[in-house]
């Protein structure tokens, strides 16, 4: 069957230990599904829920959710054995041309696949988002017996970020032409700032922010992140301008140290820590600031990510003060849309932040900038065509790694 862009369809099924109603990342599984499927695929996504919570077939994809109640590790083995073994029957009714997978998943799970996938001529494909770091020996682990499971049974490996596909060539010994990459993205039209404005006007008056210069963070609240320099920085240009403010929007095991430390500063005035909310109010969030913030340190973790807030950030026509790391670099390259800081110390964040007020009136600007940056390739719909053309030259060759 042809695609109504004359492309093969093919039949996805994407399985994937991703908790529905608890993990953050959700987002972008959903998302590239939902756009391979408007592609004119035919896709399935297999996850879990904890929660008597409802997903079923929708207008674009059909979504399975396994009921656990999520408990760490016990969780995790109990989708593995039910995948092990629910899954075999379900691909024989259904024939898929393609499954995928992530490092979250068991990879025991899939111990049929050498025996099925010659029976049903299906292809499987390692996803792989992000990297652990060497200090979480356990994710280290399972980590790399993914990958070196899927160099020996699967037939591809996606990745992120072209950084991170160097990382992972080299690390592995795989081909770096035998990787494929798609990026995260952003939805143009969930994010899109004239239709925001409004929102974040009464937003606005809401917290009590009119008059305000605000800086936004959402996502986890961590301590690699950076976010507890940032209240630091706040602390330290608090007297010279006293209209800034940071607003903090998320959850996280920093939430509660984020709190102490704004009493213990004296800030309270000057941060808002504001709960999670549900991702299609997000942008009505962004659009009440003035400038994003990424602050993540030059780390293994995030050197090679593709940071989901920044994309945000730059969907919404806002500048953002970034580190300059790789992950930032890839995506805005040398334009003018960004505020670059050589790392997430509080002083040079508190630099970002007064050049940034003290040139209000070029924001506008640069925010134009970075919105274009969205619509020429961090968007779903181009990165549900990256991971398309990696696909069909899959199923139209075979490759030894």
């Amino acid at each position: 069957m042809k695609t109504s862009n004359n492309r093969l369809s093919l039949k996805i099924v994407w399985i994937s230990f991703t908790i529905l109603d608890v993990h953050l990342h959700r987002t972008s599984r959903i998302e590239i599904l939902r756009h391979l499927a408007q592609r004119g695929h035919h896709v399935h996504f297999i996850a879990v829920r904890s929660k008597a919570v409802h997903y079923s077939k929708n207008s674009d994809m059909q979504i399975t959710t396994i009921p656990l109640r999520y408990i760490p590790a016990i969780s995790w083995m109990l989708f593995g054995f039910i995948t092990l073994f629910y899954l075999p029957l379900y691909l024989i009714k259904m024939r898929p041309d393609f499954i995928i997978t992530d490092p979250s998943t068991p990879i025991f799970s899939f111990l049929w696949k050498p025996i099925l996938s010659r029976v049903l001529g299906f292809k499987m494909i390692l996803d792989i988002r992000s990297t652990p770091t060497s200090l979480s020996t356990v994710k280290m682990l399972l980590f790399n017996i993914s990958v070196f499971t899927a160099k020996a049974m699967f037939d591809g490996v996606t990745i992120v970020t072209n950084g991170m596909k160097k990382e992972v060539s080299k690390k592995f010994n795989m081909n770096p032409k035998n990787i494929g990459v798609w990026s995260e993205g952003t939805s143009i039209e969930l994010f899109a700032y004239e239709k925001n404005i409004p929102y974040g006007l009464e937003l606005r008056k809401k917290f009590g922010l009119s008059r305000k210069f605000v800086f936004f963070y959402h996502g986890a609240l961590s301590r690699s992140r950076g976010i507890i320099e940032c209240v630091k920085a706040i602390q330290l240009k608090k007297k010279e301008y006293p209209d800034i403010v940071i607003f903090l929007l998320g959850n996280g095991p920093a939430f509660h140290v984020l709190q102490r430390l704004i009493q213990e500063s004296g800030v309270q005035d000057k941060v808002i820590l504001h709960g999670p909310v549900n991702y299609e109010e997000v942008p009505k969030y962004i659009a009440m600031s003035d400038v994003g913030i990424v602050p993540l340190p030059n780390i293994p973790k995030w050197r090679n990510q593709c940071p989901l807030k920044l994309l945000e950030y730059l969907a919404m026509k806002r500048t953002a003060i970034v580190t300059d790391i790789p992950a930032n670099r890839e995506i805005l390259g040398d334009k003018e849309c960004a505020i670059y800081i050589p790392s997430c110390n509080p002083i040079q964040i508190a630099r970002a932040m007064e050049f940034a007020y003290k040139n209000k009136k070029k924001l506008k600007e640069w925010g134009e900038l970075g919105r274009t940056i969205i619509h020429q390739k961090y968007n779903w719909n181009e990165a549900a065509k990256d991971l398309e053309n990696y696909l069909l030259e899959v199923k139209n060759r075979s490759f030894k790694w």
